[in-house]
């Protein structure tokens, strides 16, 4: 993810995360959900999509199962934060 923050206007885009593992069904569908939330709120977003194909990138990732949004860096499941499950799942 990129160090710099971009910014739409005066209001700053939320980053947006989300990882994925090859071949999952979920992904795409949860992309565009991610994607059409954010203009139905009227929200900028950077979307960026990762498709984890590694168990060391899982865990660099915090990779909890395909698949995983992370909101400014933060996963968007309450219990992610506790976890240390992170693999290729």
């Amino acid at each position: 993810m990129p160090d710099t923050v971009e910014t739409i206007g005066k209001v700053r885009a939320v980053q947006i995360r989300i990882l994925g593992s090859e071949g999952c069904a979920n992904t795409p569908p949860t992309v565009e959900l991610v994607k059409n939330i954010a203009q139905n709120l009227n929200i900028p977003v950077n979307i960026e999509t990762v498709m984890v194909g590694s168990q060391e990138q899982a865990q660099q990732l915090r990779f909890l199962g395909s698949p995983t949004v992370q909101i400014d860096a933060l996963d968007i499941e309450p219990s992610a934060s506790d976890s240390v499950a992170f693999g290729l799942t």
